[in-house]
């Protein structure tokens, strides 16, 4: 797409303006949105960020009350006992300085997670649920069967021999899920 400014190069930002119902959209070059500046920028700011962008979806002006570890009052700096990094600094920068900062802002981002992930907060893993038992079920089909080749390569053939059996259930097991499906 061609920036609708200069028509010369492409366009790489895109501006969607809903006033009263109609919605209109107009699509720069970063060259021409520099240029525009007055009319795209955010009141107090220089420019577009990603990290403008996070500190308002994060509501920075609203520090967290309390951390697992301790109750803070309002007017006290939420800090990481670990990094040291504060509440402020992880929304400017849209990054946590170390595994601990989850925790000690737990409070602040549960509500951001919620509006971020449709009411969802926790994580519940990257395979869905509807497929998620079966492919748990192959990888163990797998794993056991290279297991089942080491016992044979080794001749400890009464291992193999369970192993054997433990596999044909796993596999009538996933056979009666797949047909359970269709």
């Amino acid at each position: 797409m061609v920036c609708q400014q200069c028509n010369i190069r492409a366009a790489t930002l895109h501006f969607t303006k809903v006033i009263n119902g109609e919605k209109s959209e107009i699509h720069l070059c970063e060259h021409c949105a520099k240029e525009s500046g007055e009319m795209f920028s955010i009141p107090g700011n220089t420019g577009f960020s990603i990290n403008n962008l996070l500190a308002g979806l994060l509501n920075v002006d609203s520090a967290p009350k309390e951390s697992s570890a301790h109750t803070f009052t309002h007017n006290q700096v939420v800090q990481c006992p670990n990094c040291k990094l504060t509440y402020r600094q992880f929304a400017k920068f849209g990054r946590f300085g170390c595994a601990h900062c989850y925790e000690t802002f737990r409070s602040s981002l549960t509500p951001f997670l919620k509006r971020l992930h449709a009411g969802n907060h926790l994580h519940k893993g990257k395979i869905p649920k509807r497929i998620g038992s079966n492919l748990h079920l192959k990888k163990e089909l797998e794993k056991q069967k290279l297991k089942l080749k080491e016992y044979i390569a080794q001749e400890e053939f009464e291992k193999a021999a369970t192993l054997r059996d433990e596999i044909r259930a796993l596999e009538k097991t996933l056979r009666e899920k797949r047909e359970g499906e269709a």
